[in-house]
């Protein structure tokens, strides 16, 4: 019995350790392996490409230092879990200030809910905890000179400026997330560059250049310079007209991008172009499945040394009618059939890369504006296309998405459906219970 005994107790005694030793084992990988599934229809939960390129990227222990009180840690940690997964470099610490004012003043931090990211070197704090502004505060941390975006005003171009629909506010809003500086430039006044800018964006210009400012623009991107030139249909209508800009297309036709004097148009009319049809080029490789919407453009063609980067679909048609009165008298005639290019890009000077200036035309200027910027693919492609010609193409993705608003608009006459479809499953199995009592009775 005395062996019996100890035999049992000894396997026993063995079951048990391993059965321990297999929860700790589970626990360790659980807590190395971190793993969830986002069942979202907009995956609301998961990081974008961007972000994992940004992440997975590190070369080097990234600390994120999140100050705030010890009971609300939690509105930031699956945020911040999400990305510490994705990378060991990527470190979070947790700082109560209350409890270490000492760290807190170290580091900045001046409100609770304060986060700030340290590469050992330098130090960046985000916005917001956000994942736009984590990994926007990510990549300020990677680059080591400033960008700087120069927007021609003074010929009608459109502003950087206020909150109009028609507007490039949400642009300049965009880019500085992306830590991007913005200025604007009036070459009418002055037909110069600054040595600042090293990126120049035309953004529709309704009225010609003069010679003077076609000279400068000229100079600043064969001296490597980087230019976005969004181009606007020379439409005519009852208050105002838009130049055709010839001195500026000529100069695009220098660099292998001929800009064509037409309107285009699909099967439902001037308005927005559906595109889904996008080239190789690293700007827009990553587009796929994500459509952009370009309203109001003019198409152009891709020659020796230029490359295309979207086109339209085969049903467009073009005009050269661009008269916007005699357009709404009758059908507008079929100067050409579809598919055209929209966009294009293309590189300017010598051999050295580093002395060439990247160049990108859009034949459309309304797709980029505050009305449509968020529509669809449209802010992606617009900051893929600044990415390129800073030459940060490891940051050219998809960006993070914005919250989908889902919610559920119901009509007076339809409470009744939810009110049965909430309530009479409920007192169903209520009255199937009272049954059951009574029978058993």
């Amino acid at each position: 019995m005395a062996t019996r005994q100890t035999k049992f107790t000894a396997y026993t005694g063995l079951y048990v350790a391993i059965f321990v030793a297999a929860l700790v084992v589970i626990n360790v990988l659980a807590d190395r392996n971190n793993k969830s599934w986002d069942t979202t229809a907009n995956k609301r939960y998961s990081l974008s490409d961007q972000t994992e390129k940004v992440v997975k990227g590190l070369k080097s222990d990234l600390q994120a230092k999140y100050f705030d009180r010890t009971s609300r840690f939690e509105t930031a940690k699956g945020l911040l879990d999400r990305y510490s997964n994705m990378s060991t470099k990527f470190k979070v610490e947790y700082v109560d200030p209350d409890k270490d004012p000492a760290k807190a003043k170290a580091f900045g931090a001046r409100s609770y809910g304060t986060l700030v990211l340290d590469s050992g070197t330098r130090r960046e704090e985000a916005k917001a905890v956000t994942e736009q502004e984590i990994t926007g505060a990510m990549v300020r941390l990677q680059q080591a000179g400033e960008q700087v975006l120069c927007a021609l005003d003074g010929h009608g171009e459109r502003s950087l400026e206020g909150g109009e629909p028609s507007s490039f506010g949400s642009v300049k809003q965009a880019l500085e997330r992306n830590n991007y500086k913005t200025q604007t430039v009036k070459v009418q006044e002055k037909a110069e560059i600054p040595a600042a800018c090293t990126i120049l964006l035309s953004a529709g210009p309704r009225l010609e250049y003069n010679e003077a400012a076609i000279a400068a623009i000229k100079g600043f991107v064969e001296k490597g310079g980087d230019a976005m030139f969004l181009m606007t249909p020379a439409i005519k209508g009852a208050r105002e007209e838009t130049d055709e800009n010839a001195k500026l297309v000529a100069l695009l036709d220098s660099w292998n991008i001929k800009v064509n004097n037409d309107l285009l148009f699909d099967a439902a009319g001037p308005g927005v172009l559906a595109v889904d049809d996008f080239s190789q080029h690293p700007i827009v490789r990553d587009m796929r499945g994500l459509p952009a919407l370009i309203a109001l453009a003019r198409s152009m063609e891709a020659k020796n040394g230029a490359e295309k980067l979207f086109s339209s679909s085969a049903e467009a048609f073009s005009t050269k009618t661009l008269d916007l009165i005699k357009l709404q008298a009758g059908a507008p005639p079929q100067d050409a059939k579809g598919p055209f290019v929209l966009a294009a890009a293309t590189t300017v000077g010598g051999g050295d890369i580093k002395k060439q200036g990247r160049v990108v035309v859009v034949g459309s200027v309304d797709w980029a504006s505050a009305a449509m910027l968020n529509r669809y693919g449209n802010r992606d492609l617009f900051l893929n296309m600044v990415n390129w010609m800073s030459s940060d193409e490891d940051l050219i993705s998809i960006r993070p998405k914005e919250p989908e608003d889902r919610r559920l608009t119901v009509k007076p006459n339809q409470f009744w459906v939810l009110y049965a479809t909430s309530f009479l499953p409920a007192l169903g199995v209520l009255a199937a219970g009272i049954m059951v009592w009574l029978k058993r009775r």
